[in-house]
C-alpha cells in the first residue's frame, strides 16, 4: 500500500524521489495508483479532451547492423528479404495517408551499412517537395548512425537533416535507459547517454521530440525507474518533450521469445507510475497497438491524456506478431463512450480542425 505521505504528495503535485517511484511501482495496489494517475492527468491536462493523431509509420528500410533481441522486424544486410523503400513508393503512402486525413508521417528504419547522410537528404527533400506533412522521423539511434557514418557531430547531423525537411524526432529506441539492459538486448544500438545527447542537441535546434520506453524485456523495476529519471531530468533542463509513451515489449518472434508478455495489469501500471513521476510532461499517451482496444480504453483512467495514432500503417509491432488495428470512428467512439471528448492533433499537440486532410504541393 503506497504510504499516506507519498500519496499526499501525489495528491500535491510534489516531486517523487527513486526510493518513492519505485515503492509505488512495485507496493501499490493498482486501484490506488490509477486514483492518484488520473486526479494528476485531469489537473495537468485538459480533463475533458483526449487528443489523437492521424498518422502512418512508414519504414525506409528494414536492413540494420543492430541486431536488437527484441526485433522481429530486421534483416541483416545480405539478407533475401532486405529492402530500401523506393521513393516513388514512399510518395504513394504519403498521398494514401492525406487520403486517410494524415497530417504527418512518421519515418523510421534500420541501421543500414550502406545508406549516407545524401540518402536521408534526398528522402527529405523529395517528401518537403511533393507534399505538405509533418515529417516525424529518425529516431536517435539513427541520427547517431548517421553522424558516425559521416563522421560528424551529432549536431552537425541534425542540423543536416532539419535543413533538408526534418520536422521532430521520435523517441524509439529508448527502450530502458541504462547500460545493463541495452547490453543485454542491443548491444548494438546506440549507448543511454547518446540517447539523452541527440534529444538534447535536437532540443537545443528548436525540434520537439517524444520520449519512450519498451518494457518487459527482462529489466528491473530499478532499471524502469531510472529510465524515467532519465528523462525527467532532461525534461527539466529543455523542455523539448511533448510527450511520453510507454509500451510493453512483444517477445513474438523476437530472440526472447521465451520472455512472458506483460498484460494489462502490469501496462497500466507502468503508466500509472510514469504520470505521477513525470511531473513535467504533460502529456502521456496510451498504447493501444501493443494493448488493444479495451486496455486502451482504460488507460484513460491511469494517466493518459492521449490515444496515440490511427496507425494507418505498422510494422514493427506486428512482425512481433501483436496487430491491432484501430480507424479514426473507433477511436472517437472509445473516447466518447469513456466521458471524454475526442480532439485531433498534430505532433505539437495543437489542436487541428475536424478533418484536416493533407494536400499535394
Amino acid at each position: 500500500m503506497a504510504a499516506p505521505q507519498i500519496m499526499e504528495k501525489c495528491r500535491q503535485g510534489e516531486r517523487l524521489d527513486f526510493d518513492e517511484i519505485l515503492g509505488l511501482l512495485t507496493e501499490s495496489p493498482l486501484a490506488v495508483l490509477g486514483l492518484l494517475a488520473h486526479e494528476r492527468r485531469m489537473e495537468e491536462a485538459d480533463p475533458a479532451v483526449v487528443t489523437y493523431v492521424v498518422d502512418r509509420n512508414i519504414n525506409y528500410t528494414n536492413v540494420c547492423t543492430s541486431g536488437c533481441r527484441f526485433c522481429a522486424f530486421f534483416r541483416p544486410p545480405g539478407h533475401a528479404e532486405g529492402y530500401v523503400l523506393p521513393l516513388e513508393e514512399l510518395g504513394r503512402k504519403i498521398e494514401e495517408a492525406q487520403g486517410l486525413g494524415a497530417c504527418q508521417i512518421l519515418i523510421q528504419g534500420g541501421l543500414h551499412p550502406e545508406l549516407r547522410l545524401d540518402y536521408y537528404m534526398e528522402l527529405l527533400g523529395f517528401v518537403k517537395s511533393n507534399y505538405r506533412i509533418h515529417v516525424h522521423g529518425f529516431s536517435p539511434p539513427e541520427v547517431v548512425h548517421i553522424a558516425r557514418q559521416e563522421g560528424i557531430t551529432l549536431k552537425e547531423a541534425l542540423k543536416a537533416l532539419k535543413a533538408a525537411g526534418l520536422d521532430s524526432i521520435p523517441g524509439g529506441g529508448a527502450e530502458v535507459l541504462t547500460e545493463a539492459s541495452r547490453n543485454r538486448t542491443s548491444p548494438g544500438k546506440c549507448t543511454r547517454d547518446e540517447w539523452l545527447e541527440v534529444m538534447r542537441t535536437a532540443h537545443g535546434l528548436g525540434m520537439k521530440t517524444t520520449a519512450t520506453m519498451m518494457f518487459g524485456h527482462g529489466e528491473s523495476m530499478e532499471e524502469r525507474v531510472e529510465h524515467l529519471l532519465s528523462v525527467r531530468a532532461l525534461q527539466d533542463e529543455t523542455g523539448g518533450f511533448t510527450a511520453f509513451i510507454p509500451w510493453t515489449f512483444q517477445p513474438g518472434k523476437t530472440a526472447l521469445a521465451d520472455v512472458k508478455p506483460l498484460g494489462g495489469h502490469e501496462y497500466l501500471r507502468m503508466l500509472a507510475v510514469s504520470r505521477l513521476a513525470l511531473d513535467n510532461f504533460r502529456n502521456l499517451q496510451l498504447s493501444w497497438v501493443t494493448q488493444g482496444a479495451r486496455v486502451g480504453q482504460a488507460a484513460l483512467f491511469f494517466g493518459a491524456n492521449d490515444f496515440g495514432s490511427t496507425m494507418i500503417e505498422e510494422n514493427v509491432v506486428a512482425a512481433a506478431g501483436t496487430s491491432f488495428r484501430m480507424d479514426i470512428e473507433t477511436i472517437e467512439r472509445l473516447i466518447r463512450s469513456a466521458g471524454f471528448e475526442p480532439r485531433r492533433r498534430n505532433q505539437a499537440y495543437e489542436i487541428l480542425a475536424s478533418d484536416p486532410r493533407g494536400s499535394s504541393t
